[in-house]
């Protein structure tokens, strides 16, 4: 297992059980959304300075590692 991971929490109590960075309430999903919609893992930082560059690295770890286990159908596009 990807030690990066140990900073992930999912608590049935925090954030609808939801993983999230631990210690926080923020959203590995929330993350993952900034990265793909074009955010610098500075500009995340700065948005959010109780994070650290790992525990953007985690989630990204996090989303990797969830990839493995479930796969959504992406339609093709018409040509």
């Amino acid at each position: 297992m990807n030690p990066l991971l140990q900073r992930i929490s999912v608590d049935p109590t925090v954030c609808f059980g939801k993983p999230c960075i631990k210690g926080t309430r923020i959203w590995v999903s929330l993350i993952l959304d900034f990265l793909a919609n074009g955010m610098s893992i500075e500009e995340v930082l700065a948005e959010y300075p109780q994070l650290t560059e790992a525990d953007v690295r985690a989630a990204i770890a996090y989303g990797a590692e969830m990839s493995r286990e479930r796969y959504i159908d992406i339609p093709a596009e018409a040509k």
